[in-house]
């Protein structure tokens, strides 16, 4: 658990976070209805390899579980240049501009959503405060297809790696209590209280958290969405940390060689690792 001499903003929260800098986001592991045909959908769309876990699941829509996951391209010519492949190929998707970053959104076959991102340079990022400013804007489409520079998708390129996750959970304190007290992050906003963006090393969020399918059945182990997510951490002393802080706070630990698992109250599970 947090100590009183930690960093902390006017909302009581961290602002500053307690995992190291040098952590980062590392595979998404999923549960689909058929891997055959996620596989399909996600060299089509996306340029990726086959993900998943082998078995029959049932699609869901909006509950407690996976919000979306978000792969983050080395820069903005990239995004323009999947926007073009999307537009070529008739693929449906929604996208927006955070200020922080632009987006695109897509359903997978299950009805996960999944978003492909790039970042605004850090200098660009508006504060408020403690808060870094997000936003949900319409995209500059012109732009990226400018900053594509008419060069075509050939999947996705070097440098792409897992940018965020984002969860339903069911209530924002209690959430705040595994991912800051417990896993460590520090809080970058607060959205209506209905949202919050957590993270280390001053990124805008690497974890988003909302209440919006509050009160609804969590997604449960026959349906289609997240088996867990992994935070990868290289000190071993840190993760020896986040696991004892975990621990301080309830949280039944699952050991395994060089990481941990935890999940959190409504079943998301994260894997701590070393790489």
């Amino acid at each position: 658990m947090s100590s009183s001499a930690e960093p902390r903003s006017s909302a009581g929260s961290r602002s500053t976070a307690v995992l190291p800098d040098d952590i980062r986001l590392g595979p998404v592991r999923l549960r689909v209805a058929s891997v055959a045909r996620s596989a399909a959908w996600l060299e089509r769309v996306l340029g990726l390899r086959p993900l998943g876990d082998p078995g029959g699941r049932a699609a869901f829509g909006g509950r407690p579980g996976l919000y979306h996951y978000a792969i983050l391209l080395p820069g903005r010519a990239e995004l323009g240049r999947f926007l073009s492949h999307l537009d070529r190929n008739g693929i449906e998707h929604a996208d927006a501009d955070h200020l922080v970053s632009e987006a695109i959104y897509l359903t997978d076959p299950d009805g996960l959503t999944v978003e492909v991102y790039a970042d605004r340079p850090r200098e660009a990022w508006q504060r408020r405060g403690d808060e870094i400013v997000l936003a949900t804007l319409p995209l500059d489409h012109a732009g990226l297809y400018e900053a594509g520079a008419g060069a075509s998708w050939q999947g996705l390129p070097l440098g792409t790696r897992m940018g965020h996750v984002h969860h339903y959970v069911g209530d924002l304190a209690a959430a705040e209590r595994f991912y800051v007290e417990g896993l460590g992050f520090a809080v970058m906003m607060r959205l209506q209280r209905s949202a919050l963006f957590i993270s280390a090393a001053g990124y805008h969020h690497h974890v988003g958290l909302n209440t919006w399918a509050a009160g609804r059945v969590p997604a449960g182990p026959d349906d289609a969405g997240l088996d867990e997510w992994t935070l990868i951490v290289p000190g071993g002393d840190a993760r020896t940390a986040a696991e004892h802080r975990l621990e301080r706070l309830g949280v039944a630990i699952g050991p395994a060689a060089g990481s941990f698992t935890a999940t959190d109250p409504w079943g998301i599970t994260v894997r701590v690792s070393g790489a």
